[in-house]
């Protein structure tokens, strides 16, 4: 498993140590291009699916007290499941960045910039 996207550390097995955004953007891409998907992985249908991973994350949390959900991965079954819903939100927004010509992390960063402005630390100038 792994392949382009991911380098793996020699600690925890599995463990990825650094992501490569562009790798896995088109890992993701060859998967859907495999399997013909491309032609569904429009703006619309990437948001959709995006909405719907992200709602079935919520789902794990939607009942659990603000302490039960603080220890929701010591539990080794609901921690996997965790981990495949943010695998899941993780790859249709990345879909959707390539589809749109987004670089995601230069607009993450752009936005901390906008939110540092707009909320300066109290007490700061």
């Amino acid at each position: 498993m792994g392949g382009a996207g991911a380098r793996r550390g020699s600690g925890r097995p599995g463990a990825v140590t650094e992501l490569d955004v562009a790798g896995l953007q088109r890992r993701l891409a060859r998967f859907a291009a495999a399997r013909n998907w491309e032609q569904y992985h429009t703006p619309k249908n990437l948001v959709a699916a995006l909405s719907v991973e992200a709602s079935e994350l919520v789902e794990i949390f939607q009942w659990l007290t603000p302490e039960e959900s603080a220890g929701v991965m010591t539990d080794p079954d609901t921690a996997h499941r965790v981990r495949d819903e943010v695998a899941d939100v993780l790859a249709y927004l990345l879909q959707l960045c390539e589809v749109l010509g987004i670089d995601a992390l230069a607009a993450l960063s752009a936005k901390i910039d906008r939110n540092e402005d707009r909320f300066p630390v109290p007490g700061e100038g």
